[in-house]
């Protein structure tokens, strides 16, 4: 073996090893007893108490538009930076040099410079192919960055945790949430694939103070800075003066827990119980604990009508979709409906429940979602807004392979055996 070869080889395995080591050494989720008397997702009370539960503040959602992929989000997050007067602010998972992230760190740099304030929160493992020099001029503007838990040799226990939200917010009154961060995956598309399918929601009304409060956590986290400035929380001028008008909405920001109890978790566990007819579940990793899957099969038990849409052969973690597919088997046998995405990567995460009930946001269906990583959902009942994702989900399924029990027996001895590897990112289910 030549040099070059040895040391790409130890290189490999090391990644491997710190991969495994990080995925061994991640605590389970704890598993939830729900009891069996949750009122109807129907009533207004279901509202009342998972606000409650998750420790949501419920607001109103004045308006909301879904931007499906990034032909749509894209521009309209550019168009919206661009009329900002007072402050714009970015948190993401996701944030690659590309052709888009040179339009926006443009159009930042130039809001910057007519005295908007610019802050962005960016994650530094999920982005840390982005040098730092990247938002040099946006410095020099006046813009302020800040890395969102940098590895250091005293920050390592937190190495985990990650902040993977996806979101920014307009001079306080506009925001935009969903699953999609800044990259050529949902601008031009990976080398010979299409764009990423995803789903962001533009939001107005008092929700908006809502998303701007999980942005000023991390800021505080990050740089130590509380802000308080009015001009980012434009709805507190107003509060109390007159009836807030829209939907009531509500934001659930997961962030890790010494307990294990993450509000996240609760939100889409507590809207599996609650269904009476009908879940669509959209995740791009797929990968429901034991409680998750008892709760997804009670469900079917119940009558609900249960269905999945994941990626198919696209799929940007091959070892996660491994994991994935070794855990269909019990949701198959007891009538779950699984999808796999054929067009491309499928990053787009939504829960519809009862064609009222829509959460949209960052969590994928997972416990490093629910327990491990920062998140932020929206969630609330309208059936219009279920409606119009509705037709996206149906959209998806017409578009992806329904996974038959049979034929999931029989896939190939090689497909079992790289399952293998992916039970060890279920140590952390």
């Amino acid at each position: 073996m030549t040099f070059q070869l040895w040391h790409l080889f130890l290189l490999a395995s090391a990644s491997l090893l710190g991969l495994l080591l990080v995925l061994v050494l991640a605590e389970p989720g704890l598993p939830y007893d729900i009891d069996d008397r949750l009122p109807s997702p129907e009533d207004h009370e279901f509202m009342g108490l998972l606000a409650a539960l998750v420790d949501a503040p419920v607001a109103k959602a004045a308006s909301i538009e879904v931007l499906t992929n990034g032909v749509a989000f894209y521009p309209e997050e550019l168009a919206t930076i661009a009329r900002a007067r007072r402050s714009v602010h970015l948190e993401a998972y996701v944030f690659h040099v590309s052709a888009v992230t040179d339009k926006l760190v443009d159009l930042l740099t130039e809001r910057a410079r007519a005295g908007v304030s610019v802050r962005l929160v960016i994650d530094a493992i999920g982005s840390w192919r982005t040098p730092s020099a990247y938002f040099d001029g946006l410095r020099a503007a006046g813009g302020e960055i800040a890395w969102y838990q940098p590895v250091r040799w005293h920050t390592l226990k937190r190495f985990n945790n990650r902040t993977h939200r996806e979101l920014i917010v307009v001079d306080g009154e506009v925001a935009f949430v969903g699953g999609a961060g800044f990259a050529s995956w949902w601008d031009t598309g990976p080398p010979g694939q299409p764009p990423w399918r995803d789903t962001m929601v533009r939001l107005e009304g008092t929700i908006v103070t809502s998303v701007q409060a999980a942005f000023a956590e991390n800021w505080l986290e990050s740089t130590g800075q509380l802000l308080t400035d009015p001009g980012s929380f434009a709805h507190c001028r107003a509060l109390g003066s007159q009836p807030a008008v829209g939907t009531d909405a509500i934001i659930v920001t997961g962030t890790p827990s010494a307990g294990r109890a993450t509000r996240a978790r609760m939100l889409f566990q507590l809207l599996i119980a609650g269904a009476r007819r009908s879940i669509r579940i959209t995740s791009p990793y797929f990968l429901p604990d034991r409680s998750m899957r008892a709760e997804l099969r009670k469900a079917v038990q119940r009558g609900v009508r249960v269905q999945v849409v994941v990626p198919g052969a696209f799929n940007n973690h091959p070892i996660a979709r491994r994991a994935s597919r070794r855990r269909y088997g019990d949701l198959l046998s007891a009538g779950v409906e699984v999808l796999e995405y054929e067009p491309g990567m499928n990053h787009s995460k939504a829960l519809l429940v009862d064609e009222l009930w829509v959460v949209v946001g960052s969590s994928n269906f997972d416990n490093r979602s629910f327990g491990l990583n920062d998140e932020l959902n929206l969630a609330l009942p309208d059936r219009a807004l279920a409606a119009r994702l509705r037709e996206d989900f149906e959209r998806d399924a017409a578009l992806s392979r329904s996974v038959d029990l049979r034929d999931w027996r029989r896939r190939p001895m090689s497909e079992r055996l790289l399952a293998l590897l992916g039970a060890v990112v279920e140590r952390q289910q």
